[in-house]
């Protein structure tokens, strides 16, 4: 097999379609940590990455920085890093990863990324088939802001003329109108859409139990977040019925926290992946199996990302036969991109394009 050969990394600042407003300042662009692996038979793979801070604790300086380390191979002490091994010991090369840069769960997960996409190009498969895969499609919602009423129900319409079905609202300000929101939109769209929420860590229990009870019959998918990230018991102070729908997403960032969820007695009923949390595919998969093994769904996320490291936790979601919901909507605002490919859409519904790898092509911005 092929040996690693370049490794270069990039910061890219990229311009999104819909500007959005928080804290008193208008995102317009987006940066991402761009990561590309260069095999010596010719063959490139591609990794990115864009952290939470508020989440991981991690900014995009802090990536690159860590990257630094990786490219100048052995400012590591005691690791030799990536150029010049061997792509099929891609399992060692991940905990290698995974142990050296533990303090930067967004620099693993670009890394991994480029050494699957490499791998699988080897293989001649896309990612999904290299990892065993079991779904072949699935719609993913696409989010709403936190935004009035009226501006909720004219951007819900216009992702429903786009085709999707599947509409994820942010909530968690103000009860009365989360409520409020959730009844208009039942009431304009009937059972043409699927419903589900983020609260935002925005509730207490007993504004949850409100929420719920009052939305009861608009038939509410799923609620992600309702707590604060570190508030575990509340969850499990909550009817079984309730927290069956809860997806946990600020308070599931590792294969530890997986298991304290699970507990001896279950919090939630849904686990939100993102690679950018738990640091890629390896540790996605740990998270995965022991969702499975205790008969919890999976619900994969993402942060506003590159149609790379998109396209990598659309194959990691369909190897995994508990995959139920996807929200992997966070390359469809970006104006630009360093690449196009990864993966298609029609009416919402996301499925990889059968080319080896993740299926990308460069676009040379």
């Amino acid at each position: 097999m092929p040996g690693i050969s370049e490794l270069s990394i990039e910061k890219v600042n990229l311009k999104l379609t819909r500007p959005y407003t928080i804290a008193f300042r208008t995102v317009e662009r987006v940066e991402n940590a761009i990561v590309r692996i260069k095999l010596d038979n010719g063959i490139v793979g591609h990794g990115s990455g864009n952290p939470s801070p508020k989440v991981v604790g991690e900014d995009l300086s802090q990536t690159m920085i860590a990257l630094q380390m990786v490219l100048s191979n052995g400012v590591i002490d005691g690791w030799q890093g990536l150029l010049g091994r061997n792509i099929e010991d891609i399992e060692l090369l991940c905990n290698e990863i995974q142990k050296n840069l533990n303090h930067s769960p967004t620099a693993r997960a670009a890394l991994e990324i480029a050494l699957y996409d490499c791998l699988a190009q080897c293989k001649n498969v896309p990612l999904a088939g290299l990892l065993g895969q079991k779904i072949k499609s699935m719609p993913t919602s696409i989010t709403i802001g936190i935004k009035d009423i009226e501006e909720t129900l004219e951007e819900a319409w216009e992702y429903f003329n786009r085709g999707f079905r599947y509409l994820k609202v942010k909530l968690g300000n103000h009860l009365q109108q989360d409520i409020e929101k959730v009844l208009k939109l039942r009431e304009q769209f009937g059972n043409k859409v699927i419903i589900r929420v983020d609260a935002n860590q925005g509730y207490t229990v007993q504004e949850l139990k409100e929420f719920y009870q009052r939305t009861k019959t608009s038939d509410v998918e799923l609620i992600e977040q309702p707590f604060p990230a570190t508030h575990i018991e509340h969850m499990r102070s909550l009817s079984m019925e309730i927290r069956q729908m809860l997806a946990a997403d600020e308070s599931l960032i590792n294969p530890d926290d997986a298991r304290n969820l699970i507990g001896e007695d279950l919090a939630c009923g849904i686990f939100n992946i993102k690679l950018m949390k738990c640091g890629g595919i390896t540790k996605a998969r740990e998270i995965s199996d022991i969702a499975e093994r205790n008969q919890v769904d999976l619900m994969w996320g993402c942060n506003d990302e590159s149609v790379i490291s998109i396209t990598a936790a659309l194959h990691t979601a369909l190897a995994c036969r508990n995959t139920r919901y996807l929200d992997l909507d966070g390359s469809l605002d970006l104006a630009e991109d360093v690449v196009s490919g990864g993966f298609t859409m029609e009416n919402g519904e996301m499925s990889i394009n059968g080319r080896p790898g993740l299926g990308l092509s460069e676009n040379g911005i």
